[in-house]
C-alpha cells in the first residue's frame, strides 16, 4: 500500500538517505498522478475513489475547497509531497522543495504544516506577496493551535522587519494565548525582549485591537472553531459519531470547553429554526 511505500521512504530519510528517500517518492508520485491523470474524470466537486494496489486508499481532489469544509482529503498523496519537499530540503534543493510543496498544499489543501513550510521557502527567496498570502490562509484554516502559532511567529518576524515593533509584539501575544508548546516562540519571545517588542508589555485587549488592525485575529478564531463544529454535526447527521466526536474535540482544543459547547448549542439551534423555517422536523 501507498502508506507503506511512504513509511519506508521516510525511514530512509531517518538514515541519511536523502537521495533514495528522493527517489522512491518521486516516483510513487509520477506513478500516482499518471493513474489519476488516466482514470479519473476532474470535477469541481471533492471525489473519492479506490484505486489499485498500492494506491487503493488515495483521496483525489482537483480544486480548492471552501475553508469551511474541513474534510480530510488527498492525505496520502500530500504526505508524500511533504515528505518529498522534506528530501529536496535536506539535499539543498530549494526549487525541488517549492515545487512539491505546491503540490503537497494542492492533494491536501487543509494541510496547515506544508503551507507554513512553503511560506518560509518563499520569505526566504523575497516573494514576499506568497508569504503573506500563505501566512494569511492559515487563519482561514488552522484546527491545530501549533499551526497558528507558527503563523503568528512569521507574522512577528515579519511585522518586525517592517519597523512594526508593536504589531511584532503582538502577534507574540496572540501565540502565547493558544497554550501551544512550541521552542521556536520561546526563542522568538526571547529575541523580542532584547531588542523592545516584549508582548508582555501589552494586555490582550491591547494585542486584539493591534492585531485588527492589520488584519489578524488575536488567539484562537471562533471562526475556526465554529468550522469544526458544523463538521462535526454533519458527521453526526451521517450517523459518524466518531468523526463527530474528533471535531468537537478539536474545537475545544482551540477556544476551550465552555465556549465550544455554548457555540455547539448556538449551531444546533440554529439548525433546527432553519429546519422548521423550511417545514421539515426537529427530528430530521
Amino acid at each position: 500500500m501507498l502508506e507503506e511505500e511512504i513509511e519506508g521512504a521516510e525511514g530512509l530519510l531517518l538514515q541519511g538517505e536523502a537521495e533514495l528517500a528522493r527517489d522512491r517518492l518521486a516516483r510513487l508520485a509520477d506513478d500516482a498522478e499518471e493513474y489519476v491523470d488516466r482514470n479519473c474524470q476532474t470535477t469541481e466537486e471533492q471525489q473519492f475513489f479506490s484505486f489499485p494496489s498500492a494506491f487503493e486508499y488515495l483521496a483525489y481532489v482537483r480544486v480548492e475547497q471552501d475553508p469551511r469544509t474541513l474534510y480530510d482529503v488527498g492525505e496520502p498523496l500530500g504526505r508524500l509531497y511533504a515528505d518529498l519537499a522534506h528530501a529536496d530540503v535536506v539535499l539543498d534543493d530549494r526549487e525541488g522543495a517549492m515545487a512539491s510543496l505546491r503540490q503537497a498544499v494542492r492533494w491536501n489543501p487543509m494541510d496547515c504544516a506544508s503551507r507554513l513550510n512553503l511560506a518560509e521557502l518563499y520569505r526566504a527567496e523575497g516573494d514576499v506577496n506568497e508569504f503573506l498570502a500563505l501566512s494569511y490562509s492559515v487563519f482561514e484554516r488552522a484546527s491545530d493551535p501549533a499551526h497558528l502559532v507558527r503563523a503568528y511567529l512569521n507574522f512577528s518576524r515579519w511585522f518586525s522587519a517592517q519597523g512594526k515593533g508593536r504589531a511584532s509584539a503582538a502577534a507574540l501575544k496572540a501565540a502565547q494565548s493558544l497554550g501551544a508548546a512550541d521552542a521556536g516562540l520561546a526563542e522568538e519571545v526571547e529575541r523580542a525582549r532584547a531588542d523592545g517588542r516584549d508582548p508582555d508589555a501589552l494586555d490582550e485587549q491591547e494585542a486584539t485591537d493591534v492585531l485588527s488592525e492589520e488584519g489578524l485575529p488575536f488567539g484562537a478564531s471562533a471562526e475556526i472553531a465554529i468550522c469544526l463544529l458544523e463538521c462535526g454535526l454533519d458527521a453526526a447527521r451521517a450517523g459518524e459519531a466518531r468523526e463527530a466526536t474528533s471535531f468537537v474535540v478539536r474545537a475545544r482544543d482551540l477556544v476551550g470547553e465552555p465556549a465550544a459547547m455554548t457555540l455547539l448549542e448556538a449551531l444546533r439551534e440554529a439548525d433546527a429554526d432553519a429546519t422548521d423555517g423550511r417545514g421539515g422536523s426537529r427530528d430530521a
